[in-house]
């Protein structure tokens, strides 16, 4: 029968870029995933930094080149979506970048400021305010613009938001503004209308009864998220040719407009068989609203993308050892981790995300059909479907097996709720950051210990 290692690569073809298989043993980015195991045990959280620099690298190069090839005449601006990952190590490496940021709540401008203080940013970043905002983050943004955050552009979720600003906002310069207009759904969404914007057909009456003739802003930017993500779909392509001919209409009535951020949902790789032809869609998109904005003769706006998962997707993942196994029936085989899909990746739980998975170690036994189960008391807390099959394979062997799940650092560690209390009190399990030193060798740091019983009974109020 075939090793783990010939079937993989004849389902998926294996190796893979980030991937290696040496001396039967797994490593991720040139790391020798056995030996963090041995050093740091399980279950193990892990971020590996670089990549998060590698994939803004990727994109601002991907629209740099689109603009070249297309003589598009707008510029091109990466913000991070902080709500991804809000962690510092997170942020800090994506401001190495030369980026700037997108917010979605009030505890995010505290953080912007504590960035600034240390350096990391500056009062001219821009930071792209989004969401329905309380009063709370209002207050923060009005209290950052009169600190001299002068590049900070709160997105009106709603016509009332403006009215705060209207009270409260004192400057020399014109405050800037965005809009977020209110986007369609997906067809087979429960709704037809996003939540969250300004209705598309009030947009320009708005702006001509509130603001056209206020000389404290000016409405720079338009905004809008398709919920779909980036995809190479009529769907799609037809949401953002609309959004892009209201972009043209409203330019034509307000000169001050001059950028249009078109949201995230730049997809990230989360199976073997993954692919997405960035270069072509980069390249498509830049291309199209050139074509509407010409057919329109209005200027190319330019272009802001809030890309979340896209940044941080990829620099993570979690180790788990493999407890123990059991025969539940003739054809149902589990094996039970030291860990949980309900606590540890709660996008397998709740929207049935598939992540990379691979085995450690072992890769020469022979492979086996089994189920993976989660240490929680939960039905739902189990693993058994790969993106590109039904079925999960692993090595057949009665040795110690480890695995691990790659590609799981956005959202994960946010919606786990780090270091509070998870189902069935499993703790939040270790977490180590690695870094590239300057000769290439590499640099661990434990990020978070994992979580001991005490500081779990205090937060319950034992």
């Amino acid at each position: 029968m075939q090793s783990y290692s010939e079937f993989l690569d004849l389902s998926v073809g294996f190796p893979q870029e980030g991937f290696d298989v040496i001396d039967d043993e797994l490593y991720f980015q040139d790391l020798n995933l056995m030996e963090m195991i041995e050093t740091y045990g399980t279950p193990l959280r892990f971020t590996y930094l670089p990549m998060v620099s590698k994939k803004i690298q990727q994109a601002k190069i991907l629209f740099q080149t689109a603009i070249l090839k297309n003589n598009y005449r707008g510029d091109y601006k990466y913000c991070y979506c902080t709500k991804s990952s809000h962690f510092k190590h997170i942020v800090e490496e994506a401001l190495k970048n030369n980026i700037h940021l997108e917010t979605s709540s009030a505890f995010d401008m505290p953080m912007v400021d504590a960035l600034e203080k240390k350096g990391a940013l500056t009062k001219d970043t821009t930071i792209i305010c989004n969401g329905f905002k309380t009063y709370q983050y209002k207050q923060y943004i009005v209290d950052m613009l009169h600190d001299g955050y002068k590049n900070i552009i709160p997105v009106l979720d709603n016509k009332e938001e403006f009215n705060l600003y209207d009270d409260e906002v004192e400057m020399d310069e014109p405050c800037n503004l965005g809009i977020r207009i209110a986007a369609e759904e997906q067809p087979d969404s429960q709704f037809y209308t996003s939540r969250l914007g300004v209705r598309m057909e009030d947009v320009i009456d708005f702006y001509n009864n509130k603001i056209v003739h206020n000389p404290n802003f000016r409405v720079k930017l338009l905004h809008f998220f398709i919920n779909s993500g980036i995809t190479d779909s009529p769907y799609y392509w037809n949401e953002l040719e609309k959004y892009v001919t209201l972009y043209c209409k409203f330019k034509k009535i307000n000169p001050d407009l001059d950028t249009l951020d078109i949201g995230g949902g730049m997809p990230f790789k989360d199976s073997l068989v993954f692919d997405f032809d960035y270069e072509y869609m980069v390249n498509e998109i830049v291309k199209r609203i050139k074509e509407i904005c010409a057919i329109h003769e209005v200027m190319e706006p330019d272009i802001i993308t809030e890309f979340g998962k896209y940044t941080v997707a990829e620099a993570s993942g979690i180790l788990y050892k493999v407890l123990g196994r059991k025969q539940q029936n003739d054809r149902e085989r589990w094996l039970m981790l030291d860990g949980s899909f309900i606590t540890n990746l709660p996008d397998v739980w709740a929207l049935n995300q598939k992540y990379i998975l691979l085995p450690i170690n072992n890769w020469d036994a022979e492979y086996e059909r089994v189920n993976l189960g989660g240490i929680t008391c939960d039905g739902q807390d189990y693993y058994n479907q790969e993106a590109h099959m039904n079925s999960v394979f692993m090595p057949k062997t009665r040795k110690v097996q480890y695995l691990g799940f790659f590609h799981t650092g956005a959202y994960q560690e946010v919606l786990s709720g780090y270091g509070g209390i998870h189902h069935c009190l499993l703790p939040s399990p270790k977490h180590v950051l690695i870094r590239r030193n300057r000769d290439e060798s590499f640099n661990f740091e434990v990020f978070g210990e994992e979580q001991n019983s005490k500081q779990v009974l205090k937060i319950l109020g034992y």
